[in-house]
């Protein structure tokens, strides 16, 4: 008798009568559908749950690794720190304060005469507020040798409060003097800003 026959002889009402094989299958499979479902209905909640604690805890690693380079960094940025607001404040210190601005105008002009410099213009224009510190524009024309004129812009330079040469245009007179015309920038701090 072949296994076809004994199914065909199956009576679904009478497992009593199935032959050992069927019965075993369909053990099996009846196992296997009930694993199934249980994996399905039962774990698969979870899966989602542990699809969303992974990506949580790859989120996590990032952060951490992220604040773990800056806790690593930490002592070299607070060096960094230490060394900006050094230079801040000795920049600070060669910014006169509003009431050394006249005396620093004097030493500009100071400077100019002691390199045999004639002013044909001196005008400080209007300050320019900023963050904490004001710019004042001094539009400047002097007449002398190419040399005196370099050695005054040298003179600047040293000064111990901060001097810019901005705008500079250069022109040749009849008495073989250069005139030169400077737009020089000074600051001052303002310690509470504006």
């Amino acid at each position: 008798m072949s296994w076809q026959d004994d199914l065909k002889r199956v009576d679904m009402n009478q497992p009593s009568d199935w032959p050992a094989w069927f019965i075993v299958i369909t053990a099996f499979v009846g196992c296997l559908t009930l694993v199934f479902l249980s994996w399905y209905f039962l774990l698969e909640g979870q899966r989602s749950s542990l699809a969303s604690s992974r990506n949580a805890e790859i989120e996590l690693k990032q952060s951490f690794d992220v604040k773990k380079g800056m806790v690593v960094n930490l002592p070299a940025y607070k060096k960094q720190m230490t060394e900006i607001e050094a230079l801040l404040s000795a920049m600070l210190e060669k910014l006169p304060d509003s009431s050394e601005v006249p005396s620093l105008l004097v030493n500009i002009t100071e400077a100019g005469a002691r390199r045999g410099l004639e002013f044909v213009v001196f005008d400080p224009q209007s300050q320019v507020l900023e963050t904490f510190y004001a710019s004042l524009p001094i539009l400047v024309e002097v007449k002398g040798s190419y040399h005196q004129i370099a050695n005054f812009i040298s003179d600047l330079a040293q000064m111990p409060r901060i001097v810019t040469v901005g705008e500079m245009g250069l022109s040749s007179g009849d008495d073989n003097r250069v005139s030169a015309s400077l737009m020089l920038q000074t600051y001052s701090y303002l310690p509470d800003g504006f």
